[in-house]
Parts: structure tokens; sequence; C-alpha cells
């Protein structure tokens, strides 16, 4: 399985009208609260393989999906970020999960906490994807790595991914409580000021 995007982006964030439903509304942070933990869930449970091709913006909830893929490329011009804190809630979708796994407590502390953006090339030095290809080679490449996936061993590749995987759900509770905060900020007063910010293309000013 390969997932990609579109029109030079991976993905490009979220839709500030649904953080604001989500604000102001109970039963659609209920709602969300149970999709967002539902795809995480189901990345790390697809007993597929899943190849991410990342260029462009590589932001939001779609991230998760770029970075929970079993291979992640990403090109130098990627631009992946986690814009939560900068948003004013906590780094809920996927972050708590996967990025200490990836690239270590004090690197995913750095990017988390600051909103620090990483371009393709960063981002493999650090081991947050698993490769940075020239942006001509992307779906190429992609492409090659899920053929030889899909060649092999099924029952092999699946049960090795299946265990692998084990790394993630043992930091299940960790992203549950992510999650869960996440949502606690989405009902606080900060994430008004978030959105408006982001509207606003300027820093947010939180009191």
């Amino acid at each position: 399985m390969i997932v990609r995007g579109a029109d030079g982006a991976f993905s490009a964030g979220g839709d500030l009208e649904l953080v604001e439903e989500i604000a102001k509304d109970a039963e659609a942070r209920r709602r969300v609260f149970h999709e967002a933990r539902d795809l995480v869930y189901n990345i790390v449970s697809c007993p597929k393989p899943i190849v991410s091709a990342m260029t462009g913006p590589a932001v939001g909830a779609g991230l998760a999906v770029g970075l929970l893929a079993d291979v992640s490329i990403a090109t130098p011009s990627a631009r992946i970020v986690d814009g939560h804190t900068r948003l004013g809630v906590a780094a809920g979708d996927h972050a708590v999960l996967v990025w200490p796994l990836l690239c270590g407590l004090a690197k995913a502390k750095y990017h988390l906490l600051l909103c620090e953006p990483l371009d393709g090339v960063e981002a493999e030095r650090i081991g947050l994807v698993s490769l940075c290809v020239p942006e001509e080679e992307l779906e190429e490449r992609a492409l090659a790595i899920a053929t030889r996936l899909a060649q092999g061993a099924q029952s092999a590749i699946q049960h090795t991914k299946l265990a692998l995987n084990n790394w993630l759900r043992l930091a299940g509770p960790a992203f549950d409580a992510s999650l869960a905060l996440e949502f606690l900020d989405l009902a606080g007063p900060d994430v008004r000021e978030g959105v408006a910010a982001v509207r606003e293309k300027r820093p947010p000013r939180f009191g």
C-alpha cells in the first residue's frame, strides 16, 4: 500500500473550522477523539505493509499516516512539522507515540515543543523517516519498495510488522494520554488564539 499526497503536498493540515467546532461542541469533540484514536491504531494494526511518499508540506493528522507507515520516504523539499503547540493544544495525533521511538526523546521534545520544522534530509538524518530521495525519484522508489514487499513472503512480512509494532503498542498508554490532553486543550482558551494566529498568519500571543 502506498500513501501519497497531491499537487505538491503530502498533507496540508487540519480544517480550522473543524477545530473551532471541536472547541465549542462536546459531541464533536467526542466523535473526533475516537476518529483520531482509530486512525492511529488502525495503521498500527493493519497487516498490509504501508509505504508513505512525502513531499511538500507534511503536517496535521496526515503526518500521522506518513510517519506511522512501515517505510516512510521523503524528498529534500518535504516540510515536516507537528504544529499542535502553536495551535495551543498538546501534540496528540501520533507524535508522542512514535517520534521518541524514531528519533529519540531529546529531538522529539525539540521539534514537538517548539513546532520546529524539518526537511526530508534532516528527517532522514535523525531517523524520523526511512529514506530521503530526490523529488524526481520519489514515486519510482516508493513503487519499487511496495513491489518488493508485495512479492515477498506475505506471512513472514506481516508477522514481522506485527511483532515490530509491539513497540508502538507498548507506548499506547502514552499516546492515549496525549490524545486526551489534546482534546482537553481543545476545550480551553488557548486554542482560540492559536486558530486566530494561523488565520491571520502571525505568531500566536498566548496569555
